[in-house]
């Protein structure tokens, strides 16, 4: 029987279940109480922490409504306060032991989480000693799974996978080139909203645009089973394409057509080829997949030829190029005012335009561009990708995840979704094993072109996520590739520095690597401040002031807002130095970036800042606070003792406690999710 103190906690919890924003801190302003005491009171009481104690509420009332059968699991996961489905299915299956997808099998048998921690186990009588055999032969046969499972990837995988290889314009008229950019590009889109096909991404195929290696040549670089060639021109109002699919291995042409069509007919001939491509390599299209290639995307074919002159022009990624995109996209808009793919990419247009821009002058457009996307195109992932762009732009960071996984869903093969969303859980939303699991799975989208500088940087994103998570000896084997495919890749030595760090604790070591990267570039603000940073951690505040110094002066010139983060040791540094008044701004700076922070990261930050206050108790609550956090970068484990603001709180042996319990936490955590990528085939 609970108290009425849990059953009051759990009607407020259960009052705000579709708030994901409602944690602790919520929680303890409804119940009238200080966060220490609802801590402290919740695990006497449960020996749950506070934020186990409200995400288990969550989960039993997320189970009371799949039970009712009346919705799908991601619709329950957002209406019990999940950021996204799959978090909630990862949170249910540590609860429960099993996904929400297999609760009927378990209906009737045990409404108890059946994974138990190491002491449950011994509770409930099951012998230490029986615990630990069991998890020598899960050791063994995860070994053994590992190779198996490696094989069987390499002969799977490698069946369905294959390469648009770009198009080439058979007519004199270079004004043509879009499109036929354009059939490749919706040829490539079609594929790629096929689960069961490997789909190698634009990036990695881009480079043989000009190319006159043969398929044979190619192969030995891109590895996939099959490879689409396209050529075509546009004769009067008539198309002509010639499609061939070669088999990689033997260079042989499986298949081959020519198309004639009218422009009218344009929709129909990106939908036929796609499905005879999936036909012939014996591909499953399921219905829901068929439907959303069959979709047109206009009637209006004058508008549809002004967007794929918009695409164009957004491809070539550069400030003239966006320029162009919009004054396309807004004349199909004119002709076609429902023409929601047209929206979305105008929105990417605005997005790209105020992107790192510190004043952002097209917000309101790219909200209009994006819901009209939505309206007029709800299910196609350019559509919910444009949403998601909006969000981002306004910091709403938590409202985007919901549409990348549903565009995702939706384009289980698109590099785009998968790289953003790796982005995303890196920049905006920090969580290290979320990182690594997309960055693994572009990985393998975006498939190695050999000397390709695309791909030195596809290793480079790998080996950062590694890195954070504790994976130092697999860094340094992906950064080494990375280096292997671009020497002069400036960002995998900056990374480099780091995972060496990570190996010697060398903080000297790590600033003379990076010095040697500044001097490549002088103007990169990242080095700069990480220099500073370095410095101050070794108490060379003169060193520290006169590289944060320079970092503040281009990121002034540059008018960008990053690093705000920083904000709290730059204002330590000036005030160390004598420039006391201008330190204390940068200290309230960062107060005020720590108390709007919406990450994981927020409580750490109010730890630093009390700390700096001197006030140690209030410091200790929100530090207790981070510590219940798992997918927290390994950074701030091997940084942490070395930050003069931390310094004070190591010298109380409450805060060492938990510090202990958190690297202890942190370390267990690597395990499991080296275990579930590996399981994953990610690893």
């Amino acid at each position: 029987m609970h108290s009425s103190f849990i059953q009051n906690a759990n009607e407020k919890v259960r009052e705000n279940l579709s708030d994901e924003h409602f944690g602790v801190s919520e929680l303890a302003g409804a119940m009238d109480m200080s966060r220490s005491n609802l801590l402290r009171k919740i695990k006497s009481e449960t020996d749950l922490s506070a934020s186990q104690f409200i995400r288990q509420i969550r989960l039993e009332h997320g189970r009371e409504l799949i039970r009712g059968k009346q919705h799908t699991v991601s619709e329950v996961a957002y209406q019990v306060g999940f950021g996204s489905s799959s978090y909630f299915i990862k949170c249910f299956r540590e609860h429960y032991g099993y996904p929400p997808g297999e609760l009927d099998r378990h209906m009737g048998v045990t409404d108890e989480p059946i994974i138990a921690t190491d002491a449950q186990s011994i509770e409930k009588g099951i012998p230490k000693r029986w615990m630990y055999l069991m998890i020598v032969l899960v050791g063994f046969l995860g070994a053994t799974g590992v190779y198996w499972l490696s094989q069987s990837r390499e002969a799977v995988g490698l069946e369905k996978s294959i390469a648009v290889l770009p198009f080439k314009n058979d007519s004199n008229d270079s004004t043509n080139l879009y499109l036929i950019n354009g059939l490749m590009e919706s040829t490539l889109n079609n594929l790629q909203k096929i689960k069961e096909l490997k789909v190698v991404s634009r990036t990695s195929v881009e480079k043989y645009r000009a190319s006159t290696k043969t398929v044979a040549e190619i192969a030995a670089e891109l590895p996939v089973s099959y490879f689409v060639e396209g050529s075509g021109q546009k004769i009067g109002d008539r198309i002509q394409l010639n499609i061939q699919l070669i088999e990689a291995a033997s260079d042989r042409h499986l298949w081959s057509k020519r198309y004639v069509r009218q422009v009218g007919d344009i929709f129909e001939l990106q939908q036929e080829i796609a499905k005879n491509i999936a036909a012939e390599i014996r591909v499953i299209i399921t219905p829901e997949e068929e439907s959303r290639i069959a979709q047109a995307p206009t009637d209006n074919l004058e508008a549809y030829d002004f967007y794929l002159k918009g695409v164009e022009s957004l491809n070539k990624g550069n400030t003239q190029g966006v320029t162009e995109a919009v004054m396309y996209l807004e004349q199909a808009l004119e002709l076609d005012q429902e023409f929601g793919l047209a929206y979305a990419y105008l929105a990417f247009s605005y997005y790209y335009m105020d992107i790192y821009q510190t004043d952002k002058k097209h917000v309101k457009e790219l909200s209009s561009a994006a819901d009209k996307a939505l309206l007029y195109s709800p299910n196609d992932p350019s559509s919910l990708i444009a949403k998601a762009y909006y969000f981002v732009q306004i910091k709403s960071y938590e409202l985007a995840v919901p549409y990348l996984e549903r565009a995702l869903a939706y384009s289980p093969n698109s590099a785009q979704i998968i790289n953003t969303l790796s982005d995303f859980y890196t920049n905006y939303i920090p969580n290290t094993a979320k990182y690594l699991q997309y960055a693994l799975k572009g990985l393998q989208v975006n498939v190695e072109v050999k000397d390709s500088v695309t791909t030195s940087y596809i290793y480079l994103h790998v080996s950062n996520a590694l890195i954070q998570n504790g994976f130092v000896e697999e860094a340094n084997r992906y950064i080494d590739v990375s280096l292997d495919y671009n020497p002069e890749n400036y960002y995998s030595n900056y990374v480099r520095a780091f995972i060496r760090c990570a190996e010697t604790r060398d903080l000297e070591e790590t600033v003379d690597l990076l010095l040697i990267e500044l001097e490549k570039d002088t103007t990169r603000m990242d080095i700069l401040q990480e220099i500073a940073k370095l410095n101050y951690y070794q108490k060379e505040y003169a060193m520290a002031e006169k590289y944060y110094d320079r970092f503040i002066r281009l990121r002034d010139a540059k008018g960008l807002d990053i690093y705000r983060h920083e904000s709290l040791k730059i204002g330590d540094v000036f005030s160390r130095m004598g420039r006391v008044e201008e330190g204390e701004r940068y200290v309230e700076v960062f107060r005020e970036y720590a108390e709007q922070d919406h990450s994981m990261y927020q409580p750490l930050s109010m730890t630093a800042y009390h700390a700096y206050r001197g006030d140690t108790a209030q410091a200790l609550e929100y530090f207790r606070e981070f510590a219940e956090q798992d997918d927290f970068q390994y950074w701030i484990l091997l940084f942490l003792k070395s930050d003069p603001v931390m310094e004070s709180l190591f010298e109380n042996p409450e805060f060492v406690q938990v510090y202990e319990q958190m690297n202890e936490g942190f370390w267990r955590h690597h395990e499991v999710l080296r275990n579930t990528l590996v399981e994953e085939g990610l690893m």
